[in-house]
């Protein structure tokens, strides 16, 4: 099975299961009258839209090279990545209005009706179903070295925190009496500031990406490790790197001695492109620039 087939296969699993679970725990919130379940269903709703997202620009990303497109189409995953991250932000500020608002209500002296013990049900069977999801979409993103899926996987795992916090806020109200119905939309809020770091993570890596970002300094100083190991080979320099979806791009400088051949300077030159290339993935795109060494 492709690769692509793959990742459509892992996000379709976790497609039926948030639609599953959007269903169910908007029910839940509506008919036990929670405003955190309420809240957790508005977040099962991003999840499915954002499933849609990846299944969309996955299927584009997976596409070869072509002329309008010399490195691929890589980045469409990214730009996926980066939807998703829009989608957790919008859905994290309406939980948060919502649960500021009715904080506001009952500080006013508003009665907060207690939450049904429905909605503490559907928050533990969302705990239970989107950790397995997470686990399940986490590990074959991972396998697949794919941002968006992986990103996915996170948006689960939020999912099933912000359900622990629903979880703890509606059993709050229930056990300790009307006193304690504010625990309820205490606990949407707490999802709402669940929602924000995660969105917050995502938008920062797509768009380190999409503005062309170099990889991290000890991987770099692994790529000028890599060059070096190279019989004949030294002074690696103008090291540029970048990421293209799931691949990435190395160019760099290197100095060789300048009586050999053209011929045993190209192999070398070949040589570590292979080495970077089984080090980072046969589809890592790496330009090497080669230059004799300088006389002293």
């Amino acid at each position: 099975m492709t690769r692509e087939r793959e990742i459509q296969k892992v996000t379709l699993v976790g497609c039926l299961g948030n639609v599953v679970l959007m269903v169910f725990k908007l029910m839940a919130g509506f008919l036990g009258n929670s405003s955190a379940m309420i809240a957790d269903g508005v977040h099962s709703v991003s999840d499915f839209v954002t499933d849609v997202i990846v299944l969309a620009f996955v299927s584009v990303s997976a596409k070869p090279q072509d002329a309008s497109h010399d490195y691929g189409h890589g980045k469409f995953e990214t730009i996926a990545t980066f939807f998703i991250g829009l989608a957790l932000v919008a859905a994290a500020t309406g939980i948060i209005i919502t649960g500021i608002t009715s904080l506001v209500e009952w500080a006013g002296g508003a009665h907060l009706e207690p939450p049904g013990k429905m909605a503490l049900w559907a928050a533990l069977v969302s705990i239970a179903v989107k950790e397995v999801l997470y686990q399940y979409t986490a590990r074959k993103g991972k396998q697949f070295n794919s941002q968006a899926v992986v990103a996915n996987a996170w948006h689960h795992r939020s999912d099933a925190l912000s359900s622990v916090a629903a979880a703890i806020g509606i059993g709050g109200a229930i056990a300790l009496g009307d006193r304690w119905t504010v625990l309820d939309p205490i606990a949407s809020l707490v999802v709402g500031v669940v929602l924000v770091k995660v969105a917050v993570e995502l938008l920062k890596s797509s768009v380190g990406e999409l503005t062309e970002s170099s990889l991290p300094s000890d991987v770099e100083q692994e790529i000028e490790d890599i060059i070096t190991s190279e019989n004949g080979v030294c002074e690696p320099h103008n090291v540029r790197t970048r990421r293209i979806g799931t691949r990435i791009a190395i160019e760099a400088h290197i100095r060789m001695n300048g009586d050999i051949s053209l011929s045993e300077a190209h192999d070398h030159a070949t040589q570590v492109e292979q080495k970077l290339k089984k080090r980072f993935g046969n589809d890592t795109h790496v330009t090497i620039h080669m230059e004799p060494v300088k006389n002293k």
